[in-house]
């Protein structure tokens, strides 16, 4: 399959204390001697809406956070056919220490801004700095446990709790989400076109659609435009999702 170059990308400059995701990220256990050395081997990348971060099998010479935006991870068959397969969503990490090609298809769904380390620096972090080590276990873990959840998710759940269970998802991601809950409707913007849900969630364009309009027409979801989405009672979208209403699958 013929593949044109990823764009460059645009560079950007973050103060750590001003990081929204601080402590949810590959950092956030880390002391601060421990940010000082991170702070050596970090830079900052953006990317625009559509722009590919990285292609399958380049050379990845790098790892990173995601700081704000959503990116998408999609495998290409031989013969054309792709499959999206994951989400990369604010603080997820990209990239695989020891691992010097890219797994995946990286593009960036909304205007990406990525918090990167150049890789050998950050494996050799990774051996003298327990904190950066655990952490990252624990977000494979937690990555692990979502693979199975979606597993269900596509094997099991019909195509309104499929939709119910991806809103709920990208608004549990959000750092307001408690606050928000707190003073009653959720309001969350979907980064994803319908066609890209579609892709995910193994379902039609039409499917998609028309399971959107019901979700609305019920009271589930108010829209404003195409992806502005306000939740009056989260809980009942949960309910929708066919998940337990203080637990989920994907926090």
């Amino acid at each position: 399959m013929y593949k044109t170059s990823a764009a460059p990308a645009k560079t950007v400059h973050l103060n750590c204390g001003d990081c929204p995701i601080r402590h949810r990220a590959v950092c956030a256990r880390c002391e601060d001697d421990e940010l000082r050395r991170l702070e050596e081997i970090k830079y900052y990348r953006s990317f625009e809406a559509g722009q590919t971060v990285v292609w399958s099998g380049d050379r990845m010479d790098f790892v990173a956070s995601v700081v704000s935006g959503i990116a998408t991870l999609t495998q290409t068959m031989e013969d054309g056919r792709r499959q999206m397969v994951g989400l990369l969503l604010p603080s997820d990490f990209v990239g695989r220490p020891g691992r010097e090609t890219a797994a995946y298809d990286v593009t960036a769904t909304s205007d990406l801004v990525m918090c990167c380390f150049r890789k050998k620096p950050f494996e050799d972090v990774m051996l003298t700095t327990p904190h950066v080590g655990q952490r990252l276990l624990e977000m494979t873990l937690d990555e692990l446990d979502a693979a199975r959840e979606w597993m269900l998710l596509l094997g099991r759940k019909t195509a309104r709790e499929k939709i119910a269970s991806l809103i709920a998802i990208i608004a549990r991601r959000d750092a307001s989400l408690n606050n928000q809950r707190e003073a009653g409707a959720v309001v969350v913007d979907l980064p994803l076109t319908r066609e890209a849900m579609s892709e995910y969630l193994g379902l039609t364009l039409e499917t998609v659609s028309r399971q959107i309009s019901a979700l609305r027409r019920d009271g589930i979801i108010e829209i404003e435009g195409k992806r502005h989405i306000t939740i009056p009672d989260f809980d009942r979208l949960v309910e929708e999702a066919g998940d337990d209403a203080d637990g989920g699958f994907l926090v």
